[in-house]
Order: C-alpha cells, then sequence, then structure tokens
C-alpha cells in the first residue's frame, strides 16, 4: 500500500510504523473466546487518535461495524478474492478428507460451515500469522487448514491453495478480500490522498454488508457470512448465512435491489435470518440481536 501511494503521490514521503494488536499479542486461545471486535485494530486507531501515524491499513473483515468517533474509512480497495482457500499436503479437496481428519481454523463461521458438509471432522483451533499456520500444516499438526484467498495471494503463497471453497458452501466473512484505509476524520489532505485507493463497486458492497453484520450485533467471531457483489447495472445483490456452531442449523437467505438500497437491503436481509431462527442461534452463544 506505501508503494501505491508512492507511485500515485511522488512527492509524498510514506513511513512505515509496525504496531502489533491485541489479536496478534495472543495466540494461545481461539479468537471468539478473547473478544471479537477491535481484536485487529484498536491499537492502531488509538495511534491515529494520538497522531503518531496518519493512516492504517486493515483488513476490511478484521473491522469492527463502528468506527470510533474521529475517525474514518478513508477508502475500500478492490476486492482481490472474497474465498476461503482449502489448504492440505494431501488432500485436493474437503470431500476428499479422511473420516475424523483435523483441519485447523479460527473462525466460527468457517467451523460451522465446514460441518456442516462434514460433520465427521475434527475442527481444531489454529493461530498465528500466515507463516506459522502453514508451519504447523507442514509440521503434520492437522490434515487440512483453512486461510482467506486474499491473504495467501498477497503473501505470495498462492501455489498452496489447492481449491477455494465454493459459496454454496463457504460464504465469506464481511469484506473478506478487501483492504481498509482508515485514518482521521478531519484530515483532508490524507482523504484526498488516498482516494485513488477507493472502489465504487466494493464500498457499495460493503455498505451491505457490514449493515448485515451491524443488525445481527457481531464482531468478527460469530458464525455468520455474507456477501455482496454490484454488477454493471448498479444493482446489489447480497447473499447471507448465521449458523449454528456445530453446523446443524443454517439460515440463508439472499437479497437483490439497488446499489443505493444497499445498507437497507443488508439490514432488512439481517432481519429476515433473525426472524427465521438466527436470534435463537445466537442467542446459544451468549448474542442477543
Amino acid at each position: 500500500m506505501a508503494e501505491a501511494i508512492k507511485k500515485e503521490h511522488p512527492s509524498c514521503c510514506v513511513e512505515l510504523h509496525e504496531l502489533t494488536t491485541k489479536g496478534d499479542r495472543i495466540l494461545d486461545a481461539p479468537l471468539a473466546k478473547i473478544g471479537g471486535k477491535g481484536l485487529f485494530t484498536k491499537e492502531l486507531e488509538q495511534a491515529m487518535l494520538d497522531d503518531a501515524v496518519d493512516l492504517a491499513v486493515h483488513s476490511l473483515k478484521d473491522m469492527p461495524t463502528e468506527v470510533p468517533d474521529g475517525l474514518v474509512i478513508g477508502a475500500i480497495t478492490t476486492r482481490l478474492d472474497p474465498g476461503d482457500a482449502f489448504v492440505s499436503a494431501h488432500y485436493a479437496a474437503v470431500e476428499d478428507l479422511p473420516v475424523g481428519a483435523r483441519v485447523g481454523t479460527s473462525s466460527l463461521r468457517r467451523r460451522a460451515q465446514l460441518l456442516a458438509v462434514r460433520p465427521d471432522l475434527t475442527i481444531c483451533d489454529l493461530r498465528g500469522n500466515v507463516n506459522t499456520r502453514l508451519a504447523k500444516l507442514d509440521a503434520g499438526e492437522f490434515d487440512a487448514i483453512v486461510l482467506a484467498a486474499a491473504g495467501l495471494k498477497r503473501l505470495g503463497f498462492e501455489r498452496r491453495i489447492r481449491t477455494i471453497l465454493p459459496r454454496s458452501v463457504m460464504l465469506p466473512a464481511v469484506g473478506q478480500g478487501a483492504l481498509a484505509i482508515e485514518c482521521r476524520a478531519g484530515d483532508a489532505a490524507i482523504l484526498s490522498a488516498i482516494e485513488f485507493l477507493r472502489d465504487a463497486g466494493m464500498t457499495t458492497a460493503a455498505q451491505a454488508e457490514r449493515a448485515f453484520l451491524r443488525r445481527v450485533e457481531g464482531g468478527c467471531q460469530i458464525p455468520v457470512g455474507v456477501y455482496a457483489e454490484v454488477d454493471a447495472n448498479g444493482q446489489i445483490s447480497i447473499d447471507a448465512m448465521i449458523a449454528s456452531v456445530d453446523g446443524q442449523r443454517i439460515c440463508r437467505s439472499d437479497a437483490h435491489g439497488a446499489g443505493e438500497q444497499a445498507e437497507a437491503l443488508g439490514t432488512a436481509l439481517a432481519e429476515e435470518l433473525l426472524d427465521a431462527g438466527g436470534r435463537e442461534i445466537l442467542k446459544e452463544i451468549g448474542i442477543t440481536a
């Protein structure tokens, strides 16, 4: 991202500041147990509020639906790949795994959807950065792992992907595959400088997806998946689901309409799924929607 900004604005001086978030530090507990909202953003946001840095680049899927006062998402980039990647040294696809195979993931969303199609699998918690997760797979701790395809591609690990799980099996997390550039709300210079990174279609899709998640009161670690896309005519389609952690119950539906109605459509779809059983599912894991 720094190189893209320097290329667009050759006279701009870009300095990188590395910060470690709570989600990066605590690796010995499932994400769902240490809190979903802000795990990978809070320290970066505080640095911006303290004027220590001017902007932060996040995976959009890691961002809470509510941005702190004084900050704003200044740009959402083109979505690289929204899919979830199946990675394994010995098996080509989920259906090829033997009964009881150990599959690593830190996501309740992935756990639920995997168990929906393969209830015999043993789903094991997997934390750490991409290199760490791949190393654990290579060491034989898991038969397969599931990671965001975009992350693997951005880090140069695309060759490790055996297959991208179809959305009929695995709906992605909100905003998966896109990057969000966050900055101070009143910083006109920074907002202007990053405008070239903004993808209009993905911004509209994100409005629908984040509205859905906001209505179900969800952080990044609940069994919810949603995917929206905007066609050439500005029409938006949204596919979403709420699942029980064991994958035995899935409430799923879709919605379509004008892109200008993105937020309203996302909210209405959430209401539909909550009324169809999603509210009871979420209540079981301690979420009141």
